[in-house]
């Protein structure tokens, strides 16, 4: 297992747009005896409720989706660039097989909450909200009409940033 130390918050500099849209992330949740991993290009950073927050989105589709709903806390795992093992990650199911040892990838842990050790930088997040998406809720109709066709929607969860890592 690699070394995570502490990295204080407003010592960060990164852009979320090529972070997160580009470089992609993986969402993590679960508990030391199982968790599950999915990779995300969709959500964000930022302050509500007083507080230092990630927002991240999962389909109801996603394996992932129980492991967040069952669990106070999850992690946002970025890398250094785009990794090609991201690509598999999001296109096959923990409900099927290992996919995280598929992957070659490693479940490290703060406290309880699971993070993939492979990673350069950790979100540590607790659960704040949890809200899901429903199709009367978009003001420009075209987007439930691009995205959600077959009625897999997301939940949008908000998660307070407790700790940040790196390595």
């Amino acid at each position: 297992m690699h070394t995570f130390q502490p990295y204080p918050a407003d010592m960060l500099e990164l852009n979320p747009f090529t972070k997160i849209g580009k470089e992609w992330m993986l969402i993590t949740a679960g508990n030391k005896e199982k968790a599950n991993t999915m990779t995300a290009s969709w959500g964000g950073l930022g302050v509500i409720w007083g507080k230092n927050v990630a927002y991240v989105f999962v389909r109801d589709s996603r394996y992932t989706k129980e492991f967040m709903d069952a669990n106070d806390t999850f992690s946002l795992t970025f890398f250094e660039g785009q990794h090609p093992a991201l690509k598999y990650l999001g296109t096959v199911s923990g409900r099927d097989e290992d996919k995280i040892a598929g992957a070659r990838f490693n479940v490290n842990y703060s406290d309880n909450t699971p993070f993939i050790d492979e990673g350069n930088l950790v979100f540590v997040c607790k659960k704040l909200s949890a809200t899901r998406m429903t199709a009367d809720q978009f003001i420009d109709p075209k987007l439930a009409d691009a995205f959600y066709k077959d009625g897999d929607m997301h939940t949008m969860y908000v998660g307070e940033i407790t700790q940040i890592l790196a390595r």
